[in-house]
Order: C-alpha cells, then structure tokens, then sequence
C-alpha cells in the first residue's frame, strides 16, 4: 500500500527533521509550504501575500509524486487547521493512498527558524486541534 505521511505540528516541533529522517535520505519525497520560500541556497524568505501560492505549489508537487506511483510521500507543514490538509486528504483517495497523520512535538526545546514569535506560536496552539474520531 503507497503512504501520505503528514507531519504536522507547530513551528519548530521538527518536522522537517523528521520528515528528512524518514524519507531514508531523499529515498522518498519530502514536500513543505516552505518548499516554495526557500531558494535553491537554502535561505528561506517568506511572503505572505504569496502564502496562498506556497500551498498549492507543496499541493502540486505531491499530486506529481502520486502519479509518478512514489511509495511513500512526506509533508511537513504545520497544518493547525483541518481545511490545509484536506487538499491532501481528497488526492490519496484519488491516487488510492493510505493516510498518516502524525503530530510532531517539541519535547527537545528547540527554536523554530522562521523567526516566528512565541506570541504567535501560542495564538497557532490555540487554533491546533486533535481529531478524536
């Protein structure tokens, strides 16, 4: 059975870490909204008025490993809201993927480097739900 693996969790949580770790060394694709604000130096630059582009842009890219058939797909978004990852949700059904969704905490004390401020962490917290069902 192929995979979609969301990683989600708040800024900082390591997401991205673990998404790395888990793609087997780039064996599998890894995608993130961040994808699109970060150049090929690596220097990320976010935009705001673009954010909208950002998520179709990590959208497309997994549509595009779905049908290249990849076994595993990884994305590594913050994803608090439950309407950011339905996109998600409709191409594995779609592309006949099996779903994972993985909350990611920062049990290690680590910074998130977008520079994002703890105010605006604790508002996103506050926004984060669990489903239960």
């Amino acid at each position: 059975m192929k995979s979609l693996i969301i990683l989600r969790g708040l800024p900082g949580s390591g997401k991205s870490t673990l998404a790395k770790l888990l793609s087997e060394d780039g064996k599998y694709p890894v995608f993130s909204v961040d994808d699109y604000f970060t150049n090929e130096n690596g220097v990320y630059h976010f935009k705001f008025d673009e954010n909208h582009l950002a998520y179709k842009h990590c959208e497309l890219n997994t549509q595009k490993a779905m049908e290249q058939g990849s076994g595993k797909i990884f994305l590594d978004n913050a994803f608090t809201l439950e309407w950011e990852m339905e996109p998600y949700f409709k191409l594995a059904q779609q592309y006949n993927y099996q779903i994972h969704v993985l909350t990611v905490e920062n049990r290690h004390q680590s910074k998130n480097i977008h520079a994002i401020s703890d105010e605006q962490i604790q508002k996103m917290a506050q926004k984060y739900k669990v489903v239960l069902f």
